[in-house]
C-alpha cells in the first residue's frame, strides 16, 4: 500500500469534461491504511459513505470535507479498505479551465491541496467509485519523466495517528500543499 502511494508520485491525473482535458502531475500523496490506522475513514468499519474504500483497487474514493471534496485512489483487494489521498498536483494541461473553476490566475493555487485539486478538476461525490483504470472521465496515467526525489513526513491535518509518516511528496516542488518538513528517505 505504501509502495502504491510512492509510485503515484509523478503519475498524471487526467480529467476530461465537456471536451476539455485537464492534467496534473501528482506531487504529494498520503497513505491511509486498513489496519491500525485511526486516521483512515474505514477504521471503524464499513459505512454507506466509505464503502468505496472496501471495493476493488483502482477505484476513486471521493469524500466531502468543509463543503469541498477530496479524492483518493483505492489500493488494496476487495474488503481491505486502504486508499491514497492525492493531496496536490502540478498543473500540466487545461490551465485556463482550472483557473476558471478555481477563480484564480495564481498557478500555485490551482491544485495545491486536496480540496483545491478537486475543484480544479471538477471532482465531486458523483465520481465516487469511478474506475481510474478505464481511461475515461478521470484516470491516472504514466508519465515519461524520471522518478522524482521523494520525501517523507507525517500526514497533514489529521487528528489521530498524527505521527504516522505516510505523507510522500516530490522534493522541492513548489506545488506541494503543506510543510516541506521531512524525514530522510529518498526513492
Amino acid at each position: 500500500m505504501v509502495d502504491v502511494a510512492q509510485d503515484l508520485l509523478s503519475k498524471l491525473v487526467v480529467r476530461r469534461t465537456a471536451g476539455v482535458t485537464c492534467v496534473g502531475r501528482i506531487v504529494e500523496v498520503e497513505a491511509y491504511l486498513a489496519a491500525h490506522d485511526s486516521a483512515c475513514h474505514a477504521y471503524r468499519g464499513r459505512t454507506r459513505k466509505n464503502r468505496t474504500m472496501f471495493g476493488s483497487p483502482g477505484k476513486l474514493y471521493v469524500y466531502p470535507i468543509h463543503a469541498r471534496y477530496c479524492m483518493n485512489a483505492v489500493t488494496q483487494p476487495v474488503g481491505v479498505a486502504s486508499a491514497v489521498l492525492i493531496r496536490a498536483v502540478e498543473p500540466v494541461a487545461g490551465l485556463s479551465t482550472m483557473r476558471e473553476r478555481r477563480g484564480t490566475d495564481r498557478l500555485l493555487d490551482l491544485a495545491r491541496g486536496p480540496a483545491r485539486l478537486c475543484q480544479a478538476l471538477q471532482v465531486d461525490r458523483r465520481l465516487d467509485g469511478w474506475d481510474l483504470t478505464r481511461g475515461a472521465r478521470i484516470w491516472i496515467a504514466g508519465d515519461a519523466t524520471p522518478s522524482p526525489r521523494m520525501r517523507l513526513s507525517p500526514r497533514i491535518g489529521v487528528t489521530s495517528n498524527q505521527s504516522a509518516r505516510l505523507r510522500f511528496f516530490v522534493d522541492r516542488s513548489p506545488y506541494v500543499s503543506g510543510p516541506r518538513r521531512f524525514h530522510s528517505q529518498d526513492r
